[in-house]
């Protein structure tokens, strides 16, 4: 007799592989935005002159054809799952590649799949993986958040430019948020961050340098607020830890 733990582990396995298979449905048979992208694929030898990694994940996404959009959620979620992968150089390939609206989509996609991953994997293997994955002193820092998880704490961790999501992703898997909180939570904090690397992407492709430049003042700028506020967020945060906010 399959136990319940066992029957929602398949369960959720069955729902994995059917939503995996649903990218590569829709990447084969959806939309096709490669149209701006008709010079990389009628002049390939143009790469030889290129050495920026930028334009090599560019070229290695568009190399597998109408399943680059596939291809390219599955990345993100794997960054996600394995941290030493660069998000930064990953989202900003999306919007180069696929354009501002729908490389927005698809990073969302990828890293809403990679967070689904690694918070179902640190629930189902408990701490000891969470240990293997996660920076010890991150782990020490946010050990509270397992016991004691507010949304509204969650929501602006994810926010925050320049914290290490992905090993969140797996502390909020020990704690006991639901898995539909968490969802939201990581989905809605990751999209300001995830738009602005489109979009540089985006600007990059279509040539428009200093709307580029833009974008990644604003990104550097926010990280800079962030880093002289760090002290004051972190005070916010155990003010708020001891009220057990929503």
């Amino acid at each position: 007799m399959i136990s319940r733990r066992n029957r929602i582990l398949v369960i959720k396995g069955v729902a994995l592989a059917i939503f995996i298979f649903m990218i590569f449905l829709f990447s084969r048979y959806g939309p096709q935005p490669f149209d701006s992208l008709e010079p990389l694929w009628n002049e390939p030898h143009d790469f030889k002159e290129i050495h920026s990694r930028r334009e090599k994940t560019a070229k290695f996404f568009i190399s597998f054809g109408p399943y680059s959009a596939a291809v390219f959620i599955l990345v993100q979620a794997l960054q996600v799952v394995i941290s030493p992968i660069p998000g930064e150089l990953t989202g900003v390939a999306g919007g180069y590649v696929f354009g501002r609206a729908f490389g927005f989509l698809l990073s969302t996609v990828g890293l809403t799949l990679g967070s689904w991953v690694a918070f179902e994997l640190a629930r189902i293997l408990g701490r000891p993986m969470v240990e293997r994955f996660t920076k010890k002193e991150i782990l020490q820092k946010f050990e509270f958040l397992t016991t004691n998880t507010g949304a509204t704490i969650c929501f602006l961790l994810f926010l925050l430019p320049g914290f290490p999501k992905d090993y969140l992703s797996y502390i909020l898997g020990l704690s006991p948020m639901s898995l539909g909180v968490f969802l939201v939570v990581s989905t809605i904090g990751r999209m300001p961050g995830t738009y602005l690397l489109t979009a540089q992407g985006a600007s990059l492709r279509s040539g428009d340098y200093s709307m580029a430049v833009a974008f990644l003042v604003i990104a550097v700028a926010i990280l800079f607020i962030a880093y002289l506020y760090r002290d004051r967020l972190s005070h916010w945060i155990k003010v708020k830890r001891s009220g057990d906010i929503p």
